[in-house]
Protein backbone atom coordinates (compact mmCIF):
# COMPACT_ATOMS: atom_id res chain seq x y z
CA UNK A 1 0.00 0.00 0.00
CA UNK A 2 1.20 3.49 -0.89
CA UNK A 3 0.44 6.66 1.05
CA UNK A 4 -2.47 8.55 -0.47
CA UNK A 5 -4.49 11.76 -0.31
CA UNK A 6 -8.23 11.40 -0.86
CA UNK A 7 -10.03 14.65 -1.61
CA UNK A 8 -13.70 14.76 -2.63
CA UNK A 9 -15.19 18.17 -1.84
CA UNK A 10 -18.26 17.81 -4.08
CA UNK A 11 -21.65 18.00 -2.36
CA UNK A 12 -23.98 15.38 -3.83
CA UNK A 13 -27.75 15.83 -4.00
CA UNK A 14 -29.15 12.54 -5.26
CA UNK A 15 -32.62 11.29 -6.18
CA UNK A 16 -35.91 12.10 -7.83
CA UNK A 17 -36.54 15.80 -8.52
CA UNK A 18 -33.08 16.70 -7.23
CA UNK A 19 -32.73 19.37 -9.92
CA UNK A 20 -35.27 21.43 -7.98
CA UNK A 21 -32.45 22.30 -5.57
CA UNK A 22 -30.33 23.94 -8.28
CA UNK A 23 -31.18 27.55 -7.48
CA UNK A 24 -30.54 27.21 -3.75
CA UNK A 25 -27.24 25.39 -4.31
CA UNK A 26 -26.01 28.01 -6.77
CA UNK A 27 -27.12 30.89 -4.54
CA UNK A 28 -25.19 29.38 -1.64
CA UNK A 29 -22.00 29.81 -3.67
CA UNK A 30 -22.35 33.59 -3.41
CA UNK A 31 -21.95 34.15 -7.14
CA UNK A 32 -23.16 37.19 -9.08
CA UNK A 33 -23.80 35.69 -12.51
CA UNK A 34 -23.96 32.13 -13.83
CA UNK A 35 -23.23 30.54 -17.19
CA UNK A 36 -25.61 27.64 -17.88
CA UNK A 37 -23.57 25.39 -20.18
CA UNK A 38 -25.19 22.48 -22.01
CA UNK A 39 -25.12 20.37 -25.15
CA UNK A 40 -27.85 19.87 -27.71
CA UNK A 41 -31.60 20.32 -27.60
CA UNK A 42 -32.44 17.40 -25.34
CA UNK A 43 -32.25 19.48 -22.14
CA UNK A 44 -34.58 21.97 -23.81
CA UNK A 45 -37.04 19.43 -25.22
CA UNK A 46 -37.21 17.50 -21.95
CA UNK A 47 -38.06 20.65 -20.01
CA UNK A 48 -34.98 20.27 -17.78
CA UNK A 49 -33.45 23.58 -18.82
CA UNK A 50 -36.75 25.33 -18.10
CA UNK A 51 -36.94 23.79 -14.62
CA UNK A 52 -33.39 24.84 -13.86
CA UNK A 53 -34.04 28.40 -14.99
CA UNK A 54 -37.17 28.54 -12.87
CA UNK A 55 -35.18 27.34 -9.87
CA UNK A 56 -32.53 30.02 -10.46
CA UNK A 57 -35.19 32.69 -10.97
CA UNK A 58 -36.84 31.71 -7.70
CA UNK A 59 -33.56 32.39 -5.87
CA UNK A 60 -32.88 35.61 -7.76
CA UNK A 61 -29.79 34.24 -9.52
CA UNK A 62 -28.83 35.98 -12.79
CA UNK A 63 -27.67 33.77 -15.66
CA UNK A 64 -26.74 33.49 -19.32
CA UNK A 65 -26.64 30.39 -21.55
CA UNK A 66 -24.24 28.66 -23.91
CA UNK A 67 -25.27 25.43 -25.61
CA UNK A 68 -23.65 23.46 -28.38
CA UNK A 69 -21.31 21.07 -26.54
CA UNK A 70 -20.71 17.91 -28.58
CA UNK A 71 -19.19 14.55 -27.62
CA UNK A 72 -15.42 14.91 -27.43
CA UNK A 73 -15.95 18.61 -26.51
CA UNK A 74 -14.19 21.15 -28.67
CA UNK A 75 -11.67 23.78 -27.72
CA UNK A 76 -13.33 26.29 -30.05
CA UNK A 77 -16.49 26.33 -27.92
CA UNK A 78 -14.39 26.62 -24.78
CA UNK A 79 -12.78 29.75 -26.21
CA UNK A 80 -16.22 31.08 -27.13
CA UNK A 81 -17.45 30.43 -23.59
CA UNK A 82 -14.47 32.18 -22.04
CA UNK A 83 -15.00 35.32 -24.11
CA UNK A 84 -18.76 35.32 -23.43
CA UNK A 85 -18.23 34.96 -19.69
CA UNK A 86 -15.62 37.74 -19.60
CA UNK A 87 -18.03 40.04 -21.41
CA UNK A 88 -20.94 39.18 -19.12
CA UNK A 89 -19.07 39.11 -15.81
CA UNK A 90 -19.79 35.43 -15.08
CA UNK A 91 -18.28 34.03 -11.90
CA UNK A 92 -19.89 30.54 -11.71
CA UNK A 93 -20.28 27.80 -14.34
CA UNK A 94 -23.30 25.47 -14.17
CA UNK A 95 -22.89 22.37 -16.31
CA UNK A 96 -26.17 20.74 -17.36
CA UNK A 97 -25.36 17.47 -19.10
CA UNK A 98 -22.89 14.62 -19.10
CA UNK A 99 -19.13 14.33 -19.12
CA UNK A 100 -18.58 16.37 -22.28
CA UNK A 101 -20.55 19.33 -20.92
CA UNK A 102 -18.83 19.11 -17.53
CA UNK A 103 -15.38 18.90 -19.11
CA UNK A 104 -16.12 21.89 -21.32
CA UNK A 105 -17.37 23.79 -18.27
CA UNK A 106 -14.20 23.01 -16.36
CA UNK A 107 -12.08 24.22 -19.26
CA UNK A 108 -14.04 27.49 -19.42
CA UNK A 109 -13.61 27.87 -15.67
CA UNK A 110 -9.85 27.39 -15.99
CA UNK A 111 -9.71 29.89 -18.83
CA UNK A 112 -11.56 32.55 -16.87
CA UNK A 113 -9.42 32.23 -13.76
CA UNK A 114 -6.06 32.97 -15.40
CA UNK A 115 -4.94 35.37 -18.13
CA UNK A 116 -3.37 32.71 -20.35
CA UNK A 117 -4.35 30.28 -23.09
CA UNK A 118 -6.30 27.45 -21.45
CA UNK A 119 -5.01 24.94 -24.01
CA UNK A 120 -1.57 25.27 -22.42
CA UNK A 121 -2.93 23.22 -19.51
CA UNK A 122 -4.06 20.36 -21.73
CA UNK A 123 -0.86 20.60 -23.78
CA UNK A 124 1.22 20.22 -20.56
CA UNK A 125 2.85 23.64 -21.04
CA UNK A 126 1.92 24.84 -17.53
CA UNK A 127 -0.07 23.97 -14.41
CA UNK A 128 -3.29 25.65 -13.30
CA UNK A 129 -3.14 27.98 -10.34
CA UNK A 130 -6.85 28.84 -10.20
CA UNK A 131 -10.27 27.78 -11.50
CA UNK A 132 -13.70 29.38 -11.25
CA UNK A 133 -16.27 27.31 -9.32
CA UNK A 134 -18.31 24.75 -11.23
CA UNK A 135 -21.60 23.04 -10.37
CA UNK A 136 -23.28 20.14 -12.16
CA UNK A 137 -26.75 18.89 -13.02
CA UNK A 138 -25.92 15.42 -14.34
CA UNK A 139 -27.89 13.88 -17.22
CA UNK A 140 -25.60 11.01 -18.29
CA UNK A 141 -23.99 8.41 -16.04
CA UNK A 142 -20.60 7.71 -17.58
CA UNK A 143 -17.57 9.96 -17.25
CA UNK A 144 -17.68 10.60 -13.51
CA UNK A 145 -16.56 14.18 -14.20
CA UNK A 146 -19.21 15.42 -11.77
CA UNK A 147 -16.91 14.44 -8.87
CA UNK A 148 -13.52 14.07 -10.53
CA UNK A 149 -10.46 16.26 -10.91
CA UNK A 150 -10.21 15.63 -14.66
CA UNK A 151 -11.29 17.24 -17.89
CA UNK A 152 -10.73 16.15 -21.51
CA UNK A 153 -10.87 18.57 -24.45
CA UNK A 154 -10.34 18.10 -28.20
CA UNK A 155 -8.49 20.75 -30.18
CA UNK A 156 -10.38 21.30 -33.41
CA UNK A 157 -7.26 21.72 -35.52
CA UNK A 158 -5.68 18.29 -35.84
CA UNK A 159 -8.26 16.51 -33.69
CA UNK A 160 -5.88 16.47 -30.72
CA UNK A 161 -7.65 15.07 -27.63
CA UNK A 162 -5.97 15.77 -24.31
CA UNK A 163 -6.84 15.51 -20.63
CA UNK A 164 -5.85 17.64 -17.68
CA UNK A 165 -6.30 16.90 -13.98
CA UNK A 166 -6.28 19.20 -10.97
CA UNK A 167 -8.25 19.29 -7.74
CA UNK A 168 -9.00 22.94 -8.53
CA UNK A 169 -11.75 21.93 -10.96
CA UNK A 170 -13.64 19.49 -8.74
CA UNK A 171 -17.29 20.64 -8.83
CA UNK A 172 -18.75 22.36 -5.79
CA UNK A 173 -21.93 20.30 -6.08
CA UNK A 174 -23.40 17.54 -8.24
CA UNK A 175 -27.16 17.16 -8.65
CA UNK A 176 -28.01 13.60 -9.66
CA UNK A 177 -31.52 12.52 -10.56
CA UNK A 178 -31.41 9.04 -12.17
CA UNK A 179 -34.70 9.81 -13.96
CA UNK A 180 -32.84 12.31 -16.15
CA UNK A 181 -30.92 9.43 -17.75
CA UNK A 182 -34.02 7.44 -18.69
CA UNK A 183 -34.39 8.98 -22.17
CA UNK A 184 -30.86 8.09 -23.28
CA UNK A 185 -30.55 5.78 -26.30
CA UNK A 186 -29.49 2.23 -25.37
CA UNK A 187 -26.09 2.70 -27.03
CA UNK A 188 -25.39 5.78 -24.91
CA UNK A 189 -26.42 4.00 -21.71
CA UNK A 190 -24.19 1.03 -22.55
CA UNK A 191 -21.28 3.30 -23.48
CA UNK A 192 -21.64 4.98 -20.13
CA UNK A 193 -21.48 1.64 -18.36
CA UNK A 194 -18.32 0.74 -20.29
CA UNK A 195 -16.76 4.07 -19.31
CA UNK A 196 -17.56 3.51 -15.63
CA UNK A 197 -16.08 0.01 -15.76
CA UNK A 198 -12.93 1.33 -17.39
CA UNK A 199 -12.41 4.09 -14.83
CA UNK A 200 -12.38 1.34 -12.22
CA UNK A 201 -10.25 -1.11 -14.20
CA UNK A 202 -7.59 1.51 -14.97
CA UNK A 203 -6.99 1.76 -11.23
CA UNK A 204 -7.42 -1.97 -10.58
CA UNK A 205 -4.90 -3.41 -13.04
CA UNK A 206 -1.72 -2.30 -11.33
CA UNK A 207 0.83 -4.48 -9.55
CA UNK A 208 1.83 -1.82 -7.04
CA UNK A 209 0.33 -0.56 -3.80
CA UNK A 210 -2.91 -2.51 -3.66
CA UNK A 211 -5.24 -2.67 -0.63
CA UNK A 212 -7.77 -5.40 0.09
CA UNK A 213 -10.45 -2.86 1.04
CA UNK A 214 -9.90 -0.77 -2.08
CA UNK A 215 -9.90 -3.92 -4.21
CA UNK A 216 -13.18 -5.05 -2.65
CA UNK A 217 -14.79 -1.67 -3.33
CA UNK A 218 -13.60 -1.77 -6.94
CA UNK A 219 -14.72 -5.35 -7.49
CA UNK A 220 -18.14 -4.67 -5.99
CA UNK A 221 -18.53 -1.58 -8.14
CA UNK A 222 -17.68 -3.48 -11.32
CA UNK A 223 -20.08 -6.33 -10.51
CA UNK A 224 -22.81 -3.79 -9.73
CA UNK A 225 -22.32 -2.00 -13.05
CA UNK A 226 -22.38 -5.24 -15.03
CA UNK A 227 -25.52 -6.52 -13.29
CA UNK A 228 -27.41 -3.27 -13.77
CA UNK A 229 -26.20 -2.70 -17.32
CA UNK A 230 -27.93 -5.95 -18.27
CA UNK A 231 -31.08 -4.87 -16.41
CA UNK A 232 -31.13 -1.58 -18.34
CA UNK A 233 -30.57 -3.39 -21.61
CA UNK A 234 -33.84 -5.24 -21.04
CA UNK A 235 -35.70 -2.62 -18.97
CA UNK A 236 -34.43 0.90 -19.83
CA UNK A 237 -36.97 2.58 -17.52
CA UNK A 238 -35.78 0.76 -14.38
CA UNK A 239 -35.16 3.57 -11.88
CA UNK A 240 -33.28 1.49 -9.33
CA UNK A 241 -30.82 0.22 -11.95
CA UNK A 242 -30.27 3.75 -13.24
CA UNK A 243 -29.62 4.93 -9.71
CA UNK A 244 -27.03 2.18 -9.16
CA UNK A 245 -25.26 3.07 -12.42
CA UNK A 246 -25.33 6.81 -11.74
CA UNK A 247 -23.78 6.47 -8.28
CA UNK A 248 -21.23 3.95 -9.56
CA UNK A 249 -20.18 6.46 -12.22
CA UNK A 250 -19.33 9.04 -9.59
CA UNK A 251 -17.53 6.62 -7.27
CA UNK A 252 -15.53 5.13 -10.13
CA UNK A 253 -13.75 8.39 -10.89
CA UNK A 254 -13.61 10.43 -7.68
CA UNK A 255 -10.45 8.64 -6.50
CA UNK A 256 -12.04 6.14 -4.13
CA UNK A 257 -11.14 3.01 -6.10
CA UNK A 258 -7.51 4.08 -6.38
CA UNK A 259 -6.75 4.74 -2.72
CA UNK A 260 -3.44 3.15 -1.77
CA UNK A 261 -2.38 2.29 -5.32
CA UNK A 262 0.27 3.81 -7.57
CA UNK A 263 -2.34 5.83 -9.44
CA UNK A 264 -3.37 3.21 -11.94
CA UNK A 265 -2.46 2.22 -15.48
CA UNK A 266 -4.42 4.58 -17.80
CA UNK A 267 -2.91 3.26 -21.03
CA UNK A 268 -6.32 2.24 -22.37
CA UNK A 269 -7.63 5.76 -21.87
CA UNK A 270 -4.63 7.19 -23.67
CA UNK A 271 -5.12 4.79 -26.56
CA UNK A 272 -8.78 5.77 -26.81
CA UNK A 273 -8.05 9.51 -26.68
CA UNK A 274 -6.16 9.22 -29.95
CA UNK A 275 -9.00 7.17 -31.45
CA UNK A 276 -11.50 9.79 -30.29
CA UNK A 277 -9.40 12.61 -31.67
CA UNK A 278 -9.01 11.00 -35.07
CA UNK A 279 -12.39 9.29 -35.53
CA UNK A 280 -14.67 11.13 -33.07
CA UNK A 281 -15.93 7.86 -31.57
CA UNK A 282 -18.04 7.61 -28.42
CA UNK A 283 -15.61 7.42 -25.51
CA UNK A 284 -17.02 4.41 -23.65
CA UNK A 285 -17.44 2.40 -26.84
CA UNK A 286 -13.89 3.26 -27.88
CA UNK A 287 -12.56 2.04 -24.55
CA UNK A 288 -14.43 -1.25 -24.91
CA UNK A 289 -13.11 -1.68 -28.46
CA UNK A 290 -9.44 -1.45 -27.46
CA UNK A 291 -9.48 -2.91 -23.93
CA UNK A 292 -9.33 -6.60 -24.89
CA UNK A 293 -6.31 -6.05 -27.12
CA UNK A 294 -4.56 -4.08 -24.37
CA UNK A 295 -5.39 -6.79 -21.82
CA UNK A 296 -4.00 -9.62 -23.96
CA UNK A 297 -0.85 -7.60 -24.58
CA UNK A 298 -0.07 -6.88 -20.92
CA UNK A 299 -1.68 -9.62 -18.79
CA UNK A 300 1.45 -11.74 -18.31
CA UNK A 301 3.19 -8.75 -16.67
CA UNK A 302 0.30 -8.25 -14.23
CA UNK A 303 -0.86 -11.85 -13.96
CA UNK A 304 -1.95 -11.91 -10.32
CA UNK A 305 -4.28 -8.96 -10.86
CA UNK A 306 -5.82 -10.46 -13.99
CA UNK A 307 -6.40 -13.75 -12.16
CA UNK A 308 -8.00 -11.90 -9.25
CA UNK A 309 -10.22 -9.97 -11.69
CA UNK A 310 -11.24 -13.16 -13.47
CA UNK A 311 -12.23 -14.90 -10.25
CA UNK A 312 -13.67 -12.07 -8.13
CA UNK A 313 -15.37 -10.00 -10.84
CA UNK A 314 -16.06 -12.29 -13.79
CA UNK A 315 -16.81 -15.46 -11.79
CA UNK A 316 -14.19 -17.65 -13.46
CA UNK A 317 -13.22 -20.77 -11.51
CA UNK A 318 -9.69 -20.55 -10.19
CA UNK A 319 -8.57 -23.90 -11.54
CA UNK A 320 -5.79 -24.63 -13.99
CA UNK A 321 -2.84 -22.51 -14.97
CA UNK A 322 -2.99 -18.83 -13.91
CA UNK A 323 -2.55 -17.68 -17.53
CA UNK A 324 -5.59 -19.72 -18.58
CA UNK A 325 -7.68 -18.23 -15.76
CA UNK A 326 -6.57 -14.72 -16.71
CA UNK A 327 -7.44 -15.24 -20.37
CA UNK A 328 -10.85 -16.63 -19.43
CA UNK A 329 -11.46 -13.43 -17.45
CA UNK A 330 -10.56 -11.29 -20.45
CA UNK A 331 -12.85 -13.37 -22.66
CA UNK A 332 -15.67 -13.07 -20.13
CA UNK A 333 -15.25 -9.30 -20.06
CA UNK A 334 -15.49 -9.15 -23.85
CA UNK A 335 -18.58 -11.40 -23.73
CA UNK A 336 -20.14 -8.90 -21.33
CA UNK A 337 -19.38 -6.01 -23.67
CA UNK A 338 -21.01 -7.86 -26.54
CA UNK A 339 -24.04 -8.66 -24.37
CA UNK A 340 -24.76 -4.93 -24.02
CA UNK A 341 -23.93 -4.25 -27.70
CA UNK A 342 -20.54 -2.70 -27.03
CA UNK A 343 -17.67 -3.28 -29.50
CA UNK A 344 -14.58 -5.37 -28.76
CA UNK A 345 -12.53 -4.35 -31.81
CA UNK A 346 -12.28 -1.54 -34.33
CA UNK A 347 -14.54 -3.12 -36.95
CA UNK A 348 -17.31 -3.52 -34.38
CA UNK A 349 -16.73 0.12 -33.40
CA UNK A 350 -17.32 1.09 -37.03
CA UNK A 351 -13.84 2.31 -37.91
CA UNK A 352 -11.17 0.86 -40.21
CA UNK A 353 -7.89 2.71 -39.64
CA UNK A 354 -5.17 2.39 -42.25
CA UNK A 355 -1.69 1.33 -41.17
CA UNK A 356 -0.63 4.95 -41.53
CA UNK A 357 -3.45 6.08 -39.24
CA UNK A 358 -2.52 3.43 -36.67
CA UNK A 359 1.05 4.65 -36.72
CA UNK A 360 -0.08 8.25 -36.41
CA UNK A 361 -2.25 7.45 -33.37
CA UNK A 362 0.62 5.54 -31.73
CA UNK A 363 2.98 8.45 -32.32
CA UNK A 364 0.48 11.02 -31.05
CA UNK A 365 -0.02 8.96 -27.88
CA UNK A 366 3.76 8.78 -27.51
CA UNK A 367 3.87 12.58 -27.59
CA UNK A 368 0.87 12.98 -25.27
CA UNK A 369 2.23 10.68 -22.55
CA UNK A 370 5.85 11.80 -22.75
CA UNK A 371 7.13 8.56 -24.23
CA UNK A 372 5.72 5.82 -21.99
CA UNK A 373 2.50 4.85 -20.21
CA UNK A 374 1.13 2.11 -18.01
CA UNK A 375 1.85 0.28 -14.78
CA UNK A 376 0.43 -3.18 -15.54
CA UNK A 377 3.15 -3.12 -18.22
CA UNK A 378 5.14 -0.04 -19.15
CA UNK A 379 4.35 0.66 -22.80
CA UNK A 380 6.07 2.76 -25.45
CA UNK A 381 5.26 3.79 -29.00
CA UNK A 382 5.98 0.39 -30.57
CA UNK A 383 3.69 -1.23 -27.97
CA UNK A 384 0.91 1.27 -28.65
CA UNK A 385 1.09 0.41 -32.35
CA UNK A 386 0.95 -3.34 -31.70
CA UNK A 387 -2.14 -2.96 -29.51
CA UNK A 388 -3.85 -0.85 -32.18
CA UNK A 389 -2.97 -3.49 -34.77
CA UNK A 390 -4.41 -6.25 -32.58
CA UNK A 391 -7.67 -4.27 -32.25
CA UNK A 392 -7.88 -3.50 -35.96
CA UNK A 393 -9.95 -6.44 -37.12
Amino acid sequence: MFNFSYYTPTQVVFGRDAEGHTGALVKAQGCKKVLIHYGGGSVVRSGLLGRIKASLDKEGVTYIELGGVVPNPRLSLVYQGIELCKKEGVDFILAVGGGSVIDSSKAIAYGLAEDADVWELYDRARQAKACLPVGVVLTIAAAGSEMSDSSVITKDEGGIKRGYSSDLCRPRFAIMNPELTATLPPYQTASGCADIMMHTMERYFTPNGTMDLTDSLAEGLMRTVMDNAVILRDDPANYEARAEIMWAGSLSHNGLTGCGSDGGDWATHGLEHEMGGMFDVTHGAGLAAVWGSWARYVYRDCLDRFVKFAVNVMGVENTGAPEDVALKGIEAMEDFYRSIQMPTCFSELGIAPTQEQLSTMAHMFHIACGGKKGTAKVLQEADFLKIYEMANH
